[in-house]
């Protein structure tokens, strides 16, 4: 119980709020990259097509998750 009043009164102390608007972008690209996707894979049942398509479609949205993540860390 301590430890939860010391962390509460911390944040308190912290002074002025960091602007979030850059976490809220990445966030938002990626909930707009997954519905996309997620409409993709379900239109088509060979998506993605080839081993490179496969790769880019990992790779953009393991880079869209460490976007929002960092940021996410960065504002808190």
């Amino acid at each position: 119980m301590h430890a939860l009043t010391a962390l509460v009164l911390a944040a308190e102390a912290g002074g002025e709020e960091k602007s979030k608007t850059v976490f809220y972008l990445f966030g938002g690209l990626l909930v707009l990259w997954a519905v996309v996707l997620s409409g993709l894979g379900m239109s088509s049942a060979s998506f993605p097509a080839t081993v490179g398509a496969k790769r880019g479609v990992i790779g953009l949205t393991a880079l869209l998750m460490a976007a929002a993540m960092a940021t996410a860390v960065i504002t808190a």
